[in-house]
């Protein structure tokens, strides 16, 4: 069974690049599942898919976000990674990583982004 883990701090400044790392075991990030996902919930509101990283690292990203994220892997780790530039107050909230169109999912980490 597919387990994750996000980490990385729990309060970012504002204007700074917000770093996680999703550490994934009982699957390979490199020839399990199509591609694996960062999603995020900030309070009071609905899901947001942010990007995914595929099999073969390729990656897309949501619009809105595009020009801050970026998505790498570290398949030696058998990790993948979520950097969010120039971070705003906005950008608070429990960010989770899973494998594309599962049901699988981390407990979360949570994000506040203030000075």
């Amino acid at each position: 069974q597919v387990q994750l883990q996000e980490s990385g701090p729990g309060l970012v400044k504002p204007s700074q690049t917000l770093s996680l790392t999703c550490t994934v075991s009982g699957a390979s990030i490199t020839t399990s599942y199509y591609a694996w996902s960062w999603i995020r919930q900030p309070p009071g509101k609905g899901l947001e898919w942010m990007g995914v990283i595929g099999r073969d690292g390729s990656t897309d990203y949501s619009p809105s976000l595009k020009s801050r994220t970026s998505i790498s892997r570290d398949t030696s780790k058998n990790q993948f990674s979520l950097q969010l530039s120039s971070v705003t107050p906005e950008d608070t909230a429990v960010y989770q990583c899973n494998p594309l169109g599962t049901a699988f999912w981390g407990q979360g980490t949570q994000v506040t982004v203030s000075s």
